[in-house]
């Protein structure tokens, strides 16, 4: 088989529901190494939220921030940093509701406030503790990626209000606040750039909301079993749940695995 390109999303594809590696996709990401494909992982998590799992599974290409910053072979080949003059906006729009933001840097994250319950309850699902306070964090510093803590009934004021930034729920409290048109859908593109792959030769695994323009994009698309419907809907493929091997089947699938 000829070498292809294979991208997994972590929280609920490769990792399963309790923030696990299962045995099963650790052996399948060997697998296909050892058979010459070229294997990355596409996630909205920061580089230092996911450095045990890399090292873990020796892999040195990642999209991360979903899409905003991205390294091939250990190499930052694309950087998309939000605009400071919108982060300032959002900080004094989303103050008006006490709705807390925690800005995401390429070596670390920092809260604008103190203590909030929903960094708390919505972070720690992650295994990682509340962020430290740096209000002013954001000023001098690239920012890829904010997170934005508010339930679902202020979601479409900020879509109204920012037209130049894109607001994708993870969680019931937060949201990841994204460059307008910023995907990982846009860091897959610039792997296909860099190493002459076609979308026809590109697969990607993912299970949330997120992962719907990266499963869009490529030619071989499959959603976890535990996706919701509406990522269901545009994969071209649909596995078993993560904790059911999901990774593992879904390789098996699309005939990567045998």
């Amino acid at each position: 088989m000829k070498p292809e390109m294979i991208f997994f999303d972590i929280d609920g594809t490769l990792l399963d529901h309790n923030k696990q590696l299962p045995s099963s996709a650790k052996q399948a990401i060997q697998a296909l190494k050892e058979n010459g494909h070229e294997v990355a992982i596409a996630t909205g998590r920061a580089p230092y939220l996911f450095k045990e799992l890399r090292e873990e599974l020796e892999i040195d290409s990642f999209i991360s921030f979903n899409g905003q910053y991205v390294v091939l072979r250990g190499e930052v080949i694309y950087k998309n940093p939000l605009n400071r003059k919108s982060l300032h906006a959002l900080k004094n729009f989303a103050s008006q509701y006490n709705h807390p933001l925690v800005y995401m840097g390429s070596d670390t994250m920092k809260a604008n406030i103190v203590y909030h319950p929903h960094i708390e309850k919505s972070i720690t699902t992650l295994g990682f503790e509340h962020p430290e306070r740096d209000p002013y964090y954001f000023i001098d510093r690239e920012i890829y990626q904010a997170l934005l803590f508010c339930t679902d009934e202020h979601e479409a004021a900020y879509g109204d209000n920012f037209q130049d930034l894109n607001f994708i729920r993870w969680h019931q409290f937060s949201m990841d606040v994204l460059p307008f048109g910023g995907s990982k859908a846009q860091g897959i593109a610039r792997f296909i750039e860099k190493l002459g792959y076609t979308k026809e030769q590109v697969y990607a695994f993912g299970d949330n909301l997120n992962d719907i323009e990266m499963l869009q994009f490529v030619g071989n698309s499959v959603a976890m079993g535990n996706a919701p419907d509406l990522v269901k809907k545009v994969a071209k493929y649909v596995t078993k749940d993560v904790d059911d091997n999901g990774l593992f089947h879904g390789l098996e699938l699309v005939g990567l695995l045998k």
